[in-house]
């Protein structure tokens, strides 16, 4: 009992204090100056990366699953910024469509915070927490089916006690 309030207390404690730790450091890259060894030296490794054909690079910091957040940093060929990108939101929740892969989705909203296997409904489901709910949790949810792809997303809430 007393583990799980302590951890449930340290998992508010981080959420709380994630996003403007990030904020603080975030403030300090600017487009077009900052450079990749600029984002690397301020927020640590990333996640995951992304290399395309062209040389363009988005570098993934999740901040799942006891954070709302997840950002993607994109570099140009010369390893400049280019653009960061907070995606736990309803403009790229929107962007998810029936028929995407596994891989597609991860490149759009970054890791989730959980997954889920259905096996009776043969179904996989991926989730990230966001801000959206106002009495509790809101979780944005993409639903797979056996062979990887989107065929539906849902919401969920976690009221608080």
């Amino acid at each position: 009992m007393l583990t799980t309030i302590l951890a449930r207390l340290l998992s508010g404690l981080m959420a709380a204090i994630m996003p403007a730790f990030d904020g603080i450091i975030l403030r300090k890259l600017k487009p077009g100056v900052s450079t990749a060894q600029d984002v690397r030296n301020r927020m640590g490794p990333p996640t995951m990366e992304w290399v395309d054909a062209g040389g363009q690079r988005t570098w993934e910091y999740s901040r799942t699953p006891y954070g709302i957040v997840n950002y993607m940093i994109d570099f140009g060929p010369d390893e400049q910024l280019r653009e960061i990108r907070q995606v736990l939101c309803e403009e790229y929740f929107a962007r998810v469509k029936d028929g995407m892969t596994r891989e597609q989705i991860r490149r759009l909203l970054g890791r989730p915070a959980n997954t889920y296997h259905f096996p009776l409904k043969k179904e996989h489901v991926w989730d990230w927490k966001s801000s959206g709910a106002s009495c509790g949790e809101e979780f944005f949810n993409v639903h797979f089916n056996e062979d990887g792809y989107v065929v539906r997303t849902s919401k969920n809430f976690a009221h608080r006690h």
